[in-house]
């Protein structure tokens, strides 16, 4: 009878060091599951602005502007515009 009791005590001591290593385990990985969509949350605001800033960017009149004032372009006189006539060719 002895020596039941005390298979059952390592029994019970081994299933209580089970129960309280996996709780410990199990509350580790929920805070590293906290960090990581913490930090997902922050990447998707992040991607949401720079997706705004590119198409502020992006627009006509500023690609216009930046073309004007950095590289010196502007739109091509009448005098040094050529338009070519395409013809069909020959059967």
């Amino acid at each position: 009878m002895a020596r039941m009791s005390v298979l059952l005590l390592l029994v019970v001591v081994a299933c209580a060091l089970g129960v309280v290593t996996s709780q410990h385990r199990a509350r580790k990985l929920f805070t590293e599951l906290e960090t990581e969509q913490a930090a997902a949350r922050k990447l998707a605001t992040e991607h949401s602005q720079l997706q705004l800033e590119q198409g502020t960017w992006a627009t006509h009149a500023r690609v216009e502007q930046v073309a004007t004032k950095r590289l010196g372009m502007r739109p091509p006189d009448a005098a040094s515009t050529v338009v070519l006539k395409l013809e069909e060719p020959a059967r």
